[in-house]
């Protein structure tokens, strides 16, 4: 069932490990590392994927090679936090490609988000043009990053 919790053995963690630093490993290679063969492997792998604890598979992009090096990290208060409004700030939000993450926040503030930009002045202009103006803000505060010290997973 899909809404259970899988049971995760140390062969799981292991395969997942692996794949979480790889996600392209051949399952031959997979297998020699967890300790398995090769069949058994590919039924975890396919059992994992089943149950949703693989989610996908994707390219793991570096952003400051492709010129994305500025990180800022944005507290949002909202003027209205009805549901509806949530919402429509929800749908927004998933519009603006240079919001990476966003999460609603049980704190002082609704919404922390991880914003990349070129540089402080491309953030300035998505800050203006495209945060402030979405829907139901009311204020923001900026925390920029001097450094990534872990990013990226588990």
């Amino acid at each position: 069932m899909p809404d259970e919790l899988p049971v995760l053995d140390r062969y799981d963690a292991a395969i997942l490990r692996a794949l979480s630093e790889d996600g392209r490993l051949p399952v031959t290679e997979l297998a020699r590392r967890v300790g398995l063969t090769k069949t058994p492997v590919q039924a975890r792998v396919r059992r994992l994927e089943e149950a949703g604890v693989i989610a996908g598979y994707r390219a793991v992009l570096n952003p400051i090679r492709m010129g994305l090096a500025h990180v800022a990290f944005v507290e949002v208060r909202l003027s209205d936090t009805r549901e509806t409004a949530l919402q429509g700030f929800n749908r927004a939000v998933r519009a603006v490609p240079e919001i990476e993450e966003c999460h609603m926040m049980a704190a002082g503030f609704d919404y922390l988000l991880k914003v990349r930009t070129t540089d402080i002045a491309d953030y300035r202009r998505v800050l203006g043009e495209r945060i402030s103006a979405l829907p139901h803000v009311a204020s923001t505060s900026t925390y920029v990053a001097m450094e990534a010290v872990k990013e990226g997973g588990l």
